[in-house]
């Protein structure tokens, strides 16, 4: 794990046993206990190799929507937590061990954008996906409070670098950015009119669009953007599970 680099995605939801349903049907991961104590974890896996969890949300969370979440891999967690909160953004969750894993904690820009920092003990870490490959999460999205200073904070807290920037009009500029010199997502400030706060929308490859779709829309999910080709090719589409989180898919095929 390099610092800077996205390492892990949980999903917290109202109904577990349903999301995991839905997920395998839709994405085709397959589903495992953690066996961590205290909680119900599931591990979420392509074949042998682990992409994300989730668990159903904890009761002190109070009405916490289902939303997915993404962990960064730092160096430090506690001085990660701490330079968060003197760049302006909060400590949601402060630093956590997670016996036999790591350590993480839950931080947000200075726009709300909730994120999540990691650091992981384990001396063997199972082995990774190949990168785009289906079912691992290739696209990281930040629709930004504002996207010059959002851009600050996250170059300062991970060191990620700037990529070119795409016009997209009156939208206005969508950057892309890389991490470890692989371009791996883009940030905007978010539309006026678009009526969430700040957040992060994190994009699984699939193999084909119209095929994910269907799958969507059988086990109960909904589109909330259509499929549209991208510069580049591909082919995304943004989507809520049937508890309500937002989650999205992209392919080079549609």
């Amino acid at each position: 794990m390099k610092h800077g680099e996205f390492v892990w995605y949980d999903l917290v939801t109202t109904d577990l046993a349903a999301a995991e349903a839905f997920y395998k049907s839709v994405v085709g991961w397959e589903a495992s206990d953690s066996g961590l104590p205290g909680a119900k974890y599931m591990i979420l896996s392509i074949g042998d190799k682990p992409i994300g969890g989730m668990m159903a949300i904890p009761a002190e969370a109070g009405q916490m929507p289902p939303a997915w979440n993404a962990h960064v891999a730092v160096d430090d967690v506690d001085a990660a937590a701490a330079k968060a909160a003197s760049l302006g953004g909060k400590v949601l969750r402060g630093p956590e061990n997670i016996p036999e894993v790591g350590r993480f904690a839950v931080i947000a820009d200075p726009h709300g954008a909730v994120i999540m920092i990691f650091k992981g003990s384990m001396e063997n870490p199972p082995p990774k996906p190949e990168p785009m490959s289906p079912g691992s999460f290739g696209w990281h999205e930040l629709m930004a409070g504002d996207l010059d200073s959002a851009w600050e904070f996250y170059a300062s807290m991970f060191g990620w670098t700037k990529d070119e920037p795409f016009d997209m009009g009156e939208m206005g500029i969508y950057q892309l950015f890389s991490v470890g010199g692989q371009q791996v997502g883009g940030m905007m400030t978010k539309p006026a009119d678009m009526p969430a706060p700040p957040f992060w929308l994190y994009y699984i490859n699939v193999e084909a669009i119209d095929a994910a779709v269907q799958r969507v829309a059988a086990a109960g999910g909904r589109v909330v953007l259509e499929p549209m080709e991208v510069p580049g090719g591909s082919w995304i589409v943004q989507c809520l599970d049937p508890q309500g989180a937002m989650f999205a898919m992209a392919a080079t095929k549609r």
